[in-house]
């Protein structure tokens, strides 16, 4: 079958056909079946001896390929003429009597060629049979002999193995459920092109291995979105190609956006380095701990400048390594705020404009662990809002389900600097309900700076001001912090 491939377009076509329902000759194409699952099912000959037993079974089964949003059509080099006669013919005489699909005349065979099934030194079609999806997309192929006849109850047993979106083992029916990637990813599993060598970590989308780049060989952090994602999963991958071109040595570069096996993935830089999560969870040197923060800021600087912004930032998602470098990992929430400003819709661009708005109404939330990262509608937001981030290091507008800007990445980052100079979570031993409304008080950023010592708390406060457009932005926050780290004397924590 040259020139075809599984996962690639299937051939168009356009051809005459004739049914018993529609005896006239009328065009098809395969245009006409978009939307929906198309069996074509090619035969040599009509009036021969395999194909009407064949299409009589076809036939026989048409109704359970409906029943899975599947049409048949039958194809051969005959004209349609001959295939009116065979239908009208009883099948004692060895006709097909009323068959439930039509039949189409592929005379020259052009269609066949397309297909990689025509036999030039006969003059007729391969016996194969083409599951295409409802995408247009070719799904399954397989050729048999010309002397030997298809079954459609396998073809069936197929179409719903690709139906299910899983990984189907052998024997596989609908009975079965199908094999638990995220459950059968151990160290050694080859994904493609990447070796699995162990498990990193794991988070609300997905789970971070160690790999293998057998065609690069180089070693990759590979994130694979949990299947249960899904909602999220277009989402997350588009928002990912966002962040691939971002090239900054604060950054951890995404190397390509992938599925295998069915299974999403994103290929990152692997960075030796420990969760700044680790090393916040003790006091740092105030100088070591502005230092952190600057380059924190310069990698954010990076990415707003190319209209992306992180929307998760905190500690679990920076790695610093051995020779001290910071790098932001998991641009997951990462979004063009170009692309942003163009798919908002009018109602939902209304209610960004309030920032002030405080949050009304009963709101539900399920989080066990407020620095897990999130990404829900909880009754009470704004219309269209939703909650995106960890709540532990959200911004007020954020809180309020307002997409993050640049402006709150600063904030975030405001909250992380507390965490570095003080070894405790800025928001720490409060409930989901509790942050969100201390985040709407007019003086929480003075609280909140008030943890830290001079001359460390003007900074602080300017970062964690509730009002956006008063924090400075990531370029000016580098700078101070840098200049600060540079003169840094002081013990970090208020006395």
């Amino acid at each position: 079958m040259s020139g075809i491939r599984i996962g690639s377009a299937a051939p168009a076509f356009s051809l005459p056909c004739v049914s018993a329902e529609h005896v006239a000759p009328r065009p098809i194409r395969l245009d006409d079946y978009r939307g929906e699952w198309l069996a074509l099912i090619f035969y040599p000959r009509d009036f021969t001896f395999v194909c009407p037993t064949e299409l009589t079974a076809f036939s026989a089964n048409a109704s359970d390929f409906v029943g899975r949003g599947c049409r048949l059509l039958g194809i051969s080099a005959d004209p349609v003429d001959l295939h009116r006669e065979w239908l009208e013919t009883p099948p004692e005489r060895g006709g097909l009597g009323p068959l439930q699909f039509p039949l189409a005349s592929d005379v020259d065979g052009a269609v066949a060629r397309e297909y990689g099934i025509w036999i030039e030194e006969k003059g007729v079609s391969g016996r194969g049979l083409f599951l295409i999806d409802p995408d247009g997309i070719l799904q399954y192929a397989v050729v048999h002999s010309l002397s030997v006849g298809r079954r459609p109850d396998e073809v069936l047993r197929v179409l719903e193995a690709l139906q299910t979106g899983g990984l189907c083992p052998a024997s596989w029916t609908s009975a079965d459920g199908t094999i638990d990637l995220n459950a059968a990813l151990q160290p050694g599993i080859i994904l493609g092109h990447y070796r699995i060598r162990e498990k990193l970590g794991e988070g609300t989308f997905g789970t971070v291995f160690a790999a293998w780049d057998m065609r690069l060989e180089r070693m990759v952090a590979l994130k694979i979105l949990k299947q249960n994602a899904a909602e999220s999963r277009d989402a997350l991958l588009a928002e990912s190609r966002a962040a691939a071109k971002l090239n900054d040595p604060h950054v951890c570069t995404i190397y390509a956006v992938e599925e295998e096996d069915g299974l999403p993935l994103i290929a990152m830089e692997y960075v030796d380095g420990q969760p700044l999560s680790e090393l916040a969870s003790t006091r740092l040197d105030p100088k070591v701990a502005l230092k952190i923060a600057s380059q924190v800021a310069s990698g954010l600087a990076a990415a707003h400048a190319e209209d992306l912004v992180h929307g998760d930032l905190k500690p679990a998602n920076v790695l610093v390594t051995s020779a001290g470098t910071a790098k932001i990992l998991d641009f997951g929430l990462a979004r063009s705020q170009r692309t942003l400003l163009r798919s908002e819709s009018d109602e939902t661009k209304r209610s960004a404009s309030k920032t002030d708005r405080p949050v009304t109404g009963p709101i539900e939330l399920d989080i066990d662990d407020v620095a897990s990262t999130v990404d829900a509608r909880p009754e009470g937001l704004r219309p269209l809002g939703r909650l995106r981030g960890s709540l532990a290091y959200m911004s007020p507008e954020q809180v309020q389900g307002i997409p993050a800007t640049p402006a709150s990445d600063v904030f975030a980052l405001g909250l992380l600097l507390i965490e570095l100079l003080t070894g405790r979570r800025a928001l720490s031993d409060l409930t989901p309900i509790e942050i969100i409304a201390f985040l709407q008080r007019p003086s929480a950023a003075a609280e909140l700076a008030r943890r830290v010592g001079e001359p460390y708390r003007g900074i602080v406060k300017q970062a964690l001001q509730s009002d956006p457009a008063r924090r400075p932005d990531s370029i000016q926050l580098s700078r101070t912090l840098q200049r600060l780290a540079e003169q840094s004397t002081a013990p970090a924590e208020a006395e």
